[in-house]
């Protein structure tokens, strides 16, 4: 799966008074038929995409659909097929932030009406990266709640993976043969001399909990007592291990030069850059988990000299065959996103109007080298995938084929299969 995407981070800062809305600042409010023509322009028929919360979500039980209505009537048309990704680092103002316990149970009831509007819908990423989520709400305190503290994350972490949770049974209900493709942050931490080294052991668990609860893991020990530590009851902790949707999920891994980190003996960390890289560390990840891997993001940008984001691309497509030539079944690649970005280089922090070249196209909807060499990698590689993949293919249905008796077919397979009972009960993996 060939992939693009259009972002619809809506994370708040200064308090909640400010919303960073990437959609409004990259100008999809006003270009989104320009933006899903190009995406057609570059042979590409899958796109993570979704409504933006904040203005669907207007109240509990209460929804604006107007611009979804439009966007996905015109996808549907040309046959583009969404990842759907219902929340990304924001909620409405009348959620608050992640803090809130009432908002994964709103949250559910939500994506349950999403799937209900758009039956066609087949792929979802209900919350994107949960993990950094959950860091820079409230462990960094950058965006949302602002808060910076063990017991901060722990919260919003075990609200943001409940969310996720629900949203995956609800979805379900309406759509059994969903799949979800969980777009998370694919971390790894490098221990800088011999005093760092336990700094970056729990560091390099903490990575993980997002997954774990997730996929219904039991988390490693020490994490257990961070957990609890830090506000999580027992019967939340068995909320996630008693509702185990992993057999429904893709794991999907995002990887920038900026995902692995150098760790001081304080704890502290900096930018370590490319170390490992996306194989090596996708390897951790698939032993782990044990699932199909989708690349759901990575960019770099067009630099200096014109050639830093092709090139980039390069490497991280050869990263993704590497990984696919081990024998771990990958299943996609996304270059992220289709247009230039504003202010990523802040993290969404401050509104600064930097625009940042990591797209496939400038804001102009130009297109930039990387976009033309992408471009031609799909057609390059799309014909030739499927005939030496040693991977699962996908059993995804096409928008348009929504409505036709074999995809009825498979919607009904996957309704009886998700009713029947385990022969025995289920181990828990360690």
């Amino acid at each position: 799966m060939f992939c693009t995407g259009i972002e619809n981070s809506v994370p708040t800062i200064d308090g909640g008074r400010t919303r960073i809305d990437e959609m409004e600042s990259c100008g999809h409010y006003a270009r989104w038929q320009e933006d899903f023509a190009l995406v057609e322009e570059m042979g590409l028929q899958y796109l993570r995409y979704g409504p933006p919360i904040h203005r669907t979500m207007i109240g509990p039980g209460r929804y604006d659909w107007t611009f979804a209505d439009e966007t996905f009537a015109e996808l549907k048309r040309r046959n583009i097929v969404p990842i759907v990704d219902l929340c990304h680092f924001g909620v409405p103002d009348w959620i608050g932030d992640f803090q809130n316990p009432d908002f994964p149970v709103q949250f559910g009831i939500y994506a349950r009406a999403f799937a209900e509007r758009f039956p066609w819908v087949q792929l979802y990423t209900p919350v994107n990266e949960m993990f950094v989520c959950a860091t820079f709400s409230a462990k960094f305190g950058w965006w949302n709640e602002q808060l910076a503290s063990d017991t901060a994350f722990v919260t919003a972490l075990k609200h943001i993976v409940k969310a996720n949770v629900l949203a995956m049974q609800a979805i379900l209900e309406v759509r059994p043969d969903a799949i979800f493709i969980q777009s998370e942050s694919t971390e790894y931490f490098h221990a800088e001399n011999p005093a760092a080294i336990k700094p970056a052991e729990i560091l390099n668990s903490q990575r993980f909990l997002s997954l774990d609860l997730n996929y219904g893991r039991r988390v490693d020990s020490e994490m257990y007592e961070y957990l609890m530590d830090n506000g999580m009851t027992r019967d939340e902790y068995h909320f996630f291990l008693q509702h185990r949707l992993k057999q429904h999920c893709i794991l999907g891994n995002d990887y920038y030069v900026t995902n692995e980190h150098r760790v001081h003996a304080d704890g502290s960390t900096r930018a370590s850059g490319e170390v490992f890289g996306y194989d090596e560390i996708t390897r951790q990840y698939h032993d782990r988990y044990r699932l199909p891997v989708m690349h759901t993001e990575t960019n770099m940008a067009e630099g200096p000299l014109g050639t830093e984001a092709v090139d980039w691309l390069w490497k991280e497509w050869a990263n993704v065959l590497r990984v696919r030539n081990d024998g771990v079944p990958i299943v996609g690649f996304t270059w992220y996103s289709l247009t230039d970005q504003i202010d990523w280089d802040s993290a969404l922090r401050v509104r600064n109007g930097n625009v940042n070249p990591l797209g496939l196209f400038d804001l102009d909807r130009k297109i930039r080298p990387v976009g033309k060499a992408y471009k031609q990698l799909i057609a390059d590689w799309r014909e030739v995938l499927p005939t030496q993949s040693m991977c699962l293919i996908v059993p995804v249905v096409p928008p348009q084929e929504a409505e036709q008796p074999h995809a009825a077919i498979q919607k009904e397979r996957a309704r009886r299969a998700n009713r029947k009972p385990p022969t025995a009960p289920a181990m828990q993996e360690n």
